[in-house]
């Protein structure tokens, strides 16, 4: 009956009917009865199955928009409305498509956001227990410097993550323009050094680095911020006294860098998992907060290199390559 109730098939019977007439008025015969009927009923016949097609083809996008995403091609073949079909079910592919990416960054945005309130909350609730003990009247001036020490080590905490943060939101938004220049890869380890030769002098540590004249085509800041960022997970995981070694060769294929520490070496099921973002392993220090080694990977990809962590006699290594040609 829906079918009856189109209005270009009402008008379609119209035209029918009138031409039935026609013809009849014109030639009075059983033949052309017989004949106008076969048109007739041939030509309602195969618009009805054009029309069953529409209907499925509407069916299908309806299911799209209410939320599912199967989409069967092989029931339309070659034949009328197969162009139209086809061109429907590529514009619905790509909108189920969009539809799994927009409701997989929803997820990982909810993710991320839990994971960096968490990170958040550790060192401002040690900073407000900081602050009610500075508060109290009977606090010694040298338990009141302690303190601020310990407040200012939070706050520093607190400053280098949203920093790391900021400069991972770039990278994903692909909003960061690179440099491409000569960099001698000396250059680029001695200035990750610098920015923790301090606390590595405070804890009686050693740096050993074996350079040579190879370099790299890149950023220097981004690849100073890769490696210092390596360098101070490997302090971090050196007792007192112990030492860091970077090491580098140079092939045809690719230059490699070996960094590697004297430290406890990496559990063996957190390997696999190091350069995930927010990921804390079993050994990991007290104000890690996780991002550090996977910013580190982020911007050593943009460099076309690669860099994968190991255990190794006495300690760990990081093993870093930059590769001479895109891979």
């Amino acid at each position: 009956m829906g079918y009856l109730r189109n209005p270009e098939i009402k008008k379609d019977i119209f035209l029918h009917v009138l031409l039935f007439a026609v013809c009849a008025a014109a030639a009075p015969s059983v033949f052309t009865a017989v004949l106008c009927a076969a048109y007739t009923a041939a030509h309602f016949f195969i618009t009805y199955k054009r029309y069953a097609k529409i209907k499925l083809i509407c069916k299908d996008i309806d299911s799209i928009i209410n939320g599912s995403y199967s989409i069967n091609l092989d029931k339309y073949k070659e034949g009328e409305l197969a162009v139209l079909s086809d061109q429907v079910y590529k514009v619905l592919s790509r909108l189920s498509e969009a539809r799994d990416m927009l409701k997989k960054d929803k997820n990982y945005l909810a993710d991320s956001m839990a994971d960096i309130s968490h990170q958040l909350r550790t060192p401002l609730t040690s900073i407000n227990i900081l602050i009610s003990t500075l508060s109290e009247h009977d606090i010694s001036d040298e338990r009141k410097l302690e303190i601020i020490r310990d407040i200012k080590k939070k706050l520093s905490q607190i400053e280098w993550l949203i920093d790391a943060l900021l400069k991972i939101s770039k990278l994903d938004a692909k909003t960061v323009t690179f440099k491409n220049d000569k960099i001698p890869l000396s250059d680029i380890v001695n200035s990750a050094y610098d920015l923790i030769a301090v606390p590595m002098e405070l804890k009686k540590q050693t740096f050993c680095y074996e350079g040579g004249k190879e370099t790299v085509t890149g950023d220097i800041l981004w690849l100073t911020e890769a490696f210092s960022n390596i360098f101070k997970n490997c302090m971090e995981h050196t007792p007192e006294g112990g030492s860091i070694t970077v090491t580098q060769s140079d092939t045809s294929l690719y230059t490699e860098m070996i960094i590697s520490d004297s430290g406890e070496g990496f559990d063996e099921s957190d390997i696999p998992h190091l350069f995930e973002r927010f990921y804390k392993g079993k050994n990991s220090s007290e104000g890690s907060f996780g991002i550090g080694l996977s910013l580190s990977r982020m911007i050593l990809s943009e460099h076309n290199a690669t860099i994968k962590a190991e255990n190794c006699s006495g300690g760990a290594r990081f093993i870093i390559k930059f590769y001479k040609q895109i891979i």
